[in-house]
């Protein structure tokens, strides 16, 4: 009987572990390309810019580009780059896209590339889930879902300058 126990237990604990790592690692797939853990943080009350996240793999034998995004939480989306330059964290619009690579993956995070969500029409909430479009050339679209998490609490402080950046009011 103890057996028994043992192994329904364990067999529990295994299932949990299975499915805690379906619902965290999401991942979506159309062709060649591949999208990994799309994410995003919230937004407090009145801010009007939001960001994406995500890895975008290319198993394809021909380079892809993102050229657009779009999501009907926010008036448009599009690709930044985020660098350093002379000591100060400078944001740009990639007008033309951002190309993948055949074989390679390129990772949208925090002071990287990224996606900007203008003109938000309501705050992101931690926890819910943001409809997104993924528009390639070379590729076909891929609808997918920004999870709204919080970043660690130890995420440094850097100093941005976005004079680059133009929005429309």
């Amino acid at each position: 009987m103890k057996k028994l126990i043992i192994l329904l237990f364990a067999s529990n604990a295994l299932i949990t572990l299975m499915f805690a790592n379906v619902v965290v690692a999401h991942e979506y797939s159309v062709g060649d390309i591949e999208i990994g853990h799309p994410w995003s943080r919230p937004t407090p009350p009145g801010t009007p810019m939001g960001v994406g996240y995500l890895v975008i793999r290319n198993h394809g034998d021909s380079d892809v580009t993102l050229v657009g995004a779009s999501t009907p939480r926010a008036d448009r989306v599009s690709i930044h780059e985020t660098r350093m330059n002379d000591g100060v964290m400078r944001m740009q619009p990639l007008k033309s896209g951002l190309t993948i690579s055949a074989g390679e993956a390129v990772e949208f995070k925090p002071h990287s590339y990224h996606l900007m969500l203008e003109k938000l029409a309501e705050p992101l909430k931690e926890g819910e889930s943001i409809p997104l479009r993924l528009e390639f050339d070379g590729a076909k679209a891929i609808e997918v879902e920004l999870n709204v998490q919080s970043l660690d609490a130890d995420v440094k402080e850097m100093k941005m300058d976005h004079s680059e950046h133009k929005m429309e009011h």
